[in-house]
């Protein structure tokens, strides 16, 4: 069978600025399917959802995965599933219906597939039952189900607890999922597949990927188990890798902040295996956006398996960054070779972040000793109709004198900034030039005090 799946995920979708977030590759492969006789159930979901083109899809890649099948088995695509191997139809909505048996005739099993159509609800309990039914308990075959699924269980009980018999009955479970209407779970999906999970689910949000996705496991499918194993990882340099978890199979290192790779000697060689590998990531760049973790990753092994790997990406909140001044347009010109002197003309140019600084002075009257005062000025600008706006509020604390008497304190350069883009001048189009109204308004009081509550005193 060769790779069987493969998958990458993080364990967060949103992270700050200097966030951290877990990634994990997963492989899972398995023996060869011509030397090791295979019972796939193709479990396929039509439930109403699946209106337009998910099912056209969905068929196309149903009818991709029974050619590679047809081909890997004997070597050609005679129309017969051969070397003992065979597939069979199961599709559902409010219930699960077995399209065809496990059988050999391709002709067969694309007619099945075709004749699909969407309706109902979603019960995936039955599916599982119902495939599972299929496979011969006395048959030493391997025995895989292939549930494709677009959305949340919305009929019949419970389907966890059918898949897990279905597990523990030697039946392995691969998952594609399709974000569709009601959205995955994929989690559940996860709950459902055969261990490791990350490597037996696959999710798209785009139906025109669901023939790539079953063509990749089919193409698996029929490849032998792996070995010698390289896997390159280059993370997205706006991140760097802070750490790298021991692996489930082989051995990963660091080979510089931003790249590891992944060293598996054998998988899946002599019976289904999965592989895991988690490492730690952190966001290192000032900038927010939705960034994908990966820049690069690149897959070998001695078989020739065509490995593909999701590409997911993380949201990255670094708060609101505020870029006041553009950089200037550039006027580009050219300056002949044989030219050592020349004049360009730059045209025209403005001033800019033009506005005003306003510097006020205050004199607080009558401030006595040992008491500190708290003063606050307020600015507003008037326009033509006498309707003020807010241009700023400063507030301070002048701090207590000891002079024996009480006297006059001065504030001096008080600077209020007013940007021309807040000008509400009469004079519209003058820009510098054009005379602004201001008001101010000055609060001042002590913040000491010499009063004390008199204590109540009673005697008896």
């Amino acid at each position: 069978m060769g790779i069987t799946n493969s998958n990458k995920q993080i364990d967060t979708l949103q992270i700050g600025c200097d966030g951290t977030l877990k990634v994990t590759l997963a492989l899972s492969a398995a023996p060869d399917i011509s030397s090791n006789p295979t019972d796939i159930v193709l479990v396929l979901d039509r439930s109403g959802s699946m209106t337009g083109s998910p099912l056209t899809n969905l068929k196309a890649g149903a009818d991709t995965f029974i050619d590679i099948i047809d081909e890997a088995t004997d070597s050609s695509q005679d129309g017969n599933i051969g070397s003992g191997s065979h597939i069979a139809i199961v599709s559902f909505s409010d219930t699960a219906v077995a399209d065809t048996q496990l059988i050999t005739s391709v002709a067969d099993l694309k007619a099945a597939v075709n004749a699909l159509s969407a309706s109902g609800l979603t019960n995936h309990a039955d599916a599982f039952s119902v495939a599972a039914g299929l496979f011969d308990p006395m048959s030493s075959n391997a025995k895989v189900i292939v549930m494709f699924t677009d959305g949340k269980t919305t009929s019949g009980p419970p389907p966890a607890p059918v898949a897990a018999a279905a597990r523990a009955a030697g039946i392995v479970i691969y998952c594609i999922g399709l974000i569709g209407a009601d959205g995955i779970d994929v989690s559940v999906l996860n709950d459902w597949a055969t261990d490791p999970d990350a490597s037996h689910v696959a999710v798209t949000p785009d139906d025109s990927e669901l023939e790539d996705l079953f063509a990749d496991l089919a193409a698996n499918i029929s490849r032998p188990g792996a070995t010698n194993i390289v896997i390159n990882e280059v993370i997205n340099p706006d991140f760097v890798i802070t750490s790298i978890l021991l692996p489930t199979k082989g051995t990963a290192m660091s080979i510089n902040p931003t790249t590891l790779q992944w060293k598996i000697p054998e998988l899946g060689v002599s019976g289904n295996e999965g592989a895991t590998l988690e490492f730690y990531i952190r966001h290192i760049s000032q900038s927010s956006g939705t960034k994908p973790v990966n820049q690069s990753i690149t897959y070998s092994d001695t078989e020739g398996n065509s490995v593909t790997f999701p590409d997911p990406a993380v949201k990255v909140d670094c708060g609101i960054t505020v870029t006041p001044e553009p950089c200037p347009t550039p006027v580009n010109f050219t300056v002949d070779g044989c030219e050592d002197y020349t004049v360009v003309d730059l045209g025209d140019t403005y001033l800019e972040s033009t506005g005003r600084i306003v510097e006020l002075n205050v004199t607080v009257r009558s401030v006595c000793p040992y008491k500190r005062v708290a003063l606050g000025i307020i600015l507003t600008e008037i326009d033509c109709n006498g309707s003020e706006y807010p241009r700023g509020v400063k507030t301070f604390t002048i701090p207590a004198h000891n002079y024996p008497a009480c006297r006059d304190i001065l504030v001096k350069c008080i600077r209020f900034v007013l940007p021309n883009d807040l000008s509400v001048s009469c004079a519209a189009g003058r820009g510098m030039c054009g005379a602004r109204n201001l008001r101010a308004r000055v609060i001042a009081h002590n913040i000491d005090t010499d009063y004390k509550c008199c204590d109540t005193i009673v005697t008896v």
